[in-house]
Protein backbone atom coordinates (compact mmCIF):
# COMPACT_ATOMS: atom_id res chain seq x y z
CA UNK A 1 0.00 0.00 0.00
CA UNK A 2 1.58 3.46 -0.91
CA UNK A 3 1.55 6.27 1.84
CA UNK A 4 -0.73 8.90 0.67
CA UNK A 5 0.61 12.66 0.89
CA UNK A 6 -2.38 15.52 1.50
CA UNK A 7 -1.96 18.24 -0.96
CA UNK A 8 -2.72 22.11 0.11
CA UNK A 9 -5.66 22.96 -2.41
CA UNK A 10 -4.41 23.56 -5.83
CA UNK A 11 -3.62 27.82 -5.17
CA UNK A 12 -4.26 28.49 -9.03
CA UNK A 13 -8.09 26.94 -8.70
CA UNK A 14 -8.20 29.05 -5.24
CA UNK A 15 -7.18 32.49 -6.98
CA UNK A 16 -9.02 32.09 -10.29
CA UNK A 17 -12.17 31.30 -8.07
CA UNK A 18 -11.42 34.87 -6.22
CA UNK A 19 -10.85 37.00 -9.82
CA UNK A 20 -13.03 39.60 -9.88
CA UNK A 21 -13.88 39.91 -5.61
CA UNK A 22 -13.38 43.52 -4.16
CA UNK A 23 -12.09 44.18 -0.87
CA UNK A 24 -12.67 48.02 0.09
CA UNK A 25 -10.69 49.83 3.22
CA UNK A 26 -12.31 53.15 4.31
CA UNK A 27 -12.03 55.99 5.81
CA UNK A 28 -8.23 57.42 5.31
CA UNK A 29 -8.29 61.21 6.49
CA UNK A 30 -5.76 63.08 4.81
CA UNK A 31 -4.46 65.50 7.16
CA UNK A 32 -1.88 68.95 6.79
CA UNK A 33 0.75 67.12 8.85
CA UNK A 34 0.47 63.82 6.89
CA UNK A 35 1.01 65.88 4.01
CA UNK A 36 4.05 67.60 4.94
CA UNK A 37 5.46 64.01 6.56
CA UNK A 38 4.84 62.18 3.63
CA UNK A 39 6.27 65.21 1.71
CA UNK A 40 9.93 65.21 3.27
CA UNK A 41 10.39 61.57 3.53
CA UNK A 42 10.25 61.25 -0.35
CA UNK A 43 12.07 64.58 -0.16
CA UNK A 44 9.31 66.55 -2.66
CA UNK A 45 10.35 70.24 -1.58
CA UNK A 46 7.60 71.53 -3.84
CA UNK A 47 5.66 74.50 -1.83
CA UNK A 48 2.50 73.12 -2.25
CA UNK A 49 2.96 70.31 0.04
CA UNK A 50 3.91 72.12 2.51
CA UNK A 51 2.61 75.92 2.05
CA UNK A 52 -1.02 77.00 1.86
CA UNK A 53 -0.06 80.15 0.07
CA UNK A 54 1.74 77.72 -2.82
CA UNK A 55 -1.53 75.49 -2.84
CA UNK A 56 -2.96 78.71 -3.48
CA UNK A 57 -1.43 79.77 -6.33
CA UNK A 58 -2.07 76.59 -7.73
CA UNK A 59 -5.70 76.80 -7.66
CA UNK A 60 -5.91 74.67 -4.61
CA UNK A 61 -7.49 75.92 -0.74
CA UNK A 62 -4.87 73.82 0.93
CA UNK A 63 -2.09 71.81 0.88
CA UNK A 64 -1.99 69.27 -1.75
CA UNK A 65 -0.14 65.61 -1.43
CA UNK A 66 2.80 64.28 -3.45
CA UNK A 67 1.49 62.08 -6.29
CA UNK A 68 2.94 58.82 -4.44
CA UNK A 69 0.55 59.80 -1.51
CA UNK A 70 -1.98 57.22 -2.62
CA UNK A 71 0.60 54.77 -2.11
CA UNK A 72 -0.19 54.95 1.56
CA UNK A 73 -3.91 53.45 1.54
CA UNK A 74 -3.00 51.34 -1.72
CA UNK A 75 -0.42 49.63 0.69
CA UNK A 76 -2.89 49.06 3.94
CA UNK A 77 -5.64 47.91 1.17
CA UNK A 78 -3.20 45.48 -0.17
CA UNK A 79 -1.88 44.50 3.05
CA UNK A 80 -6.05 43.72 4.35
CA UNK A 81 -6.49 41.93 1.20
CA UNK A 82 -3.58 38.84 1.55
CA UNK A 83 -4.30 39.24 5.59
CA UNK A 84 -8.33 38.64 5.41
CA UNK A 85 -8.97 36.92 2.01
CA UNK A 86 -5.85 35.73 -0.14
CA UNK A 87 -4.52 33.79 3.12
CA UNK A 88 -1.18 31.79 2.52
CA UNK A 89 1.43 34.13 2.10
CA UNK A 90 3.94 35.97 3.77
CA UNK A 91 3.79 39.04 3.71
CA UNK A 92 7.24 39.72 4.18
CA UNK A 93 8.27 36.97 1.09
CA UNK A 94 6.24 39.43 -1.14
CA UNK A 95 7.63 41.27 -3.81
CA UNK A 96 6.27 44.41 -5.48
CA UNK A 97 7.30 44.21 -9.09
CA UNK A 98 5.33 47.15 -10.88
CA UNK A 99 3.36 49.48 -10.02
CA UNK A 100 1.01 51.66 -12.51
CA UNK A 101 -0.62 55.12 -11.56
CA UNK A 102 -3.10 57.34 -13.33
CA UNK A 103 -4.14 60.18 -10.85
CA UNK A 104 -7.38 61.76 -11.16
CA UNK A 105 -6.28 64.91 -9.57
CA UNK A 106 -4.04 65.90 -6.12
CA UNK A 107 -4.94 64.54 -2.54
CA UNK A 108 -5.95 67.69 -0.64
CA UNK A 109 -6.39 68.14 3.21
CA UNK A 110 -9.57 67.46 3.83
CA UNK A 111 -9.80 64.43 1.92
CA UNK A 112 -11.38 61.33 3.28
CA UNK A 113 -10.49 58.51 1.41
CA UNK A 114 -11.46 55.10 0.36
CA UNK A 115 -9.75 52.00 -1.30
CA UNK A 116 -11.48 49.44 -3.74
CA UNK A 117 -8.84 46.74 -4.50
CA UNK A 118 -9.81 43.98 -6.88
CA UNK A 119 -8.08 40.91 -7.39
CA UNK A 120 -7.62 41.23 -11.28
CA UNK A 121 -5.35 38.35 -12.53
CA UNK A 122 -3.10 35.31 -10.62
CA UNK A 123 -0.97 32.95 -13.33
CA UNK A 124 1.71 30.81 -11.81
CA UNK A 125 5.07 31.02 -13.97
CA UNK A 126 8.38 28.80 -12.59
CA UNK A 127 6.89 28.12 -9.25
CA UNK A 128 5.76 31.76 -8.27
CA UNK A 129 2.56 32.84 -8.28
CA UNK A 130 2.53 36.29 -10.10
CA UNK A 131 -0.78 38.35 -8.63
CA UNK A 132 -2.44 41.73 -9.90
CA UNK A 133 -4.34 43.63 -7.79
CA UNK A 134 -6.44 46.99 -9.43
CA UNK A 135 -7.02 49.86 -6.95
CA UNK A 136 -9.42 52.32 -7.17
CA UNK A 137 -9.16 55.46 -4.51
CA UNK A 138 -12.15 57.51 -3.92
CA UNK A 139 -13.19 60.63 -1.67
CA UNK A 140 -15.83 61.37 0.16
CA UNK A 141 -18.10 62.19 -2.46
CA UNK A 142 -17.16 58.94 -4.33
CA UNK A 143 -15.10 60.24 -7.13
CA UNK A 144 -11.93 59.19 -8.08
CA UNK A 145 -8.91 60.06 -7.02
CA UNK A 146 -6.46 57.46 -8.13
CA UNK A 147 -6.43 54.19 -10.20
CA UNK A 148 -3.06 51.92 -9.52
CA UNK A 149 -2.49 48.88 -10.79
CA UNK A 150 0.05 46.46 -8.37
CA UNK A 151 2.12 43.59 -9.67
CA UNK A 152 3.44 40.90 -6.72
CA UNK A 153 5.02 37.89 -7.12
CA UNK A 154 5.13 35.56 -4.06
CA UNK A 155 5.53 32.01 -3.11
CA UNK A 156 2.69 30.27 -0.93
CA UNK A 157 3.54 27.49 1.80
CA UNK A 158 6.94 28.82 2.12
CA UNK A 159 8.61 28.86 5.61
CA UNK A 160 10.50 32.26 6.48
CA UNK A 161 13.13 32.85 8.69
CA UNK A 162 11.11 35.13 11.39
CA UNK A 163 14.16 37.24 11.95
CA UNK A 164 14.27 37.91 8.96
CA UNK A 165 10.83 38.40 8.33
CA UNK A 166 10.90 40.85 11.59
CA UNK A 167 13.84 42.72 10.17
CA UNK A 168 11.82 42.89 6.97
CA UNK A 169 8.65 44.44 8.71
CA UNK A 170 10.57 46.95 10.51
CA UNK A 171 12.46 48.31 7.46
CA UNK A 172 9.15 48.43 5.36
CA UNK A 173 7.53 50.19 8.61
CA UNK A 174 4.60 47.65 8.83
CA UNK A 175 3.13 46.66 11.53
CA UNK A 176 3.01 42.65 12.25
CA UNK A 177 0.11 41.00 10.45
CA UNK A 178 -2.48 40.15 12.20
CA UNK A 179 -3.33 36.64 11.93
CA UNK A 180 -6.66 36.08 9.26
CA UNK A 181 -9.84 36.12 10.36
CA UNK A 182 -11.75 32.83 11.36
CA UNK A 183 -14.75 32.77 10.43
CA UNK A 184 -17.23 33.17 13.85
CA UNK A 185 -14.38 34.32 15.54
CA UNK A 186 -12.54 37.84 14.97
CA UNK A 187 -15.09 40.62 14.53
CA UNK A 188 -13.93 42.73 11.81
CA UNK A 189 -14.11 46.52 12.19
CA UNK A 190 -17.05 48.53 10.66
CA UNK A 191 -14.20 50.60 8.22
CA UNK A 192 -13.40 47.10 6.36
CA UNK A 193 -16.32 45.57 3.91
CA UNK A 194 -15.16 41.40 2.99
CA UNK A 195 -14.76 41.17 -0.57
CA UNK A 196 -17.59 41.04 -2.57
CA UNK A 197 -18.29 40.61 -6.63
CA UNK A 198 -19.37 43.80 -8.48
Amino acid sequence: MRDTVTRPPDVATLMAGLIGRHHRVTGYEVGREKIREYARAVQDRHGAHFREDAAYELGYDGLIAPVTFVSILGSLAIEELFVRVLVGYDLSQMMHTDQQLILHRPVRVGDRLDCDVCLESFRQMGGTDIIVTRNLITDQHEDPVATTRTTLIARTGGVADPELARAVAAVMMHKPPAPPAQPGSVSVPPDIRSMKRR
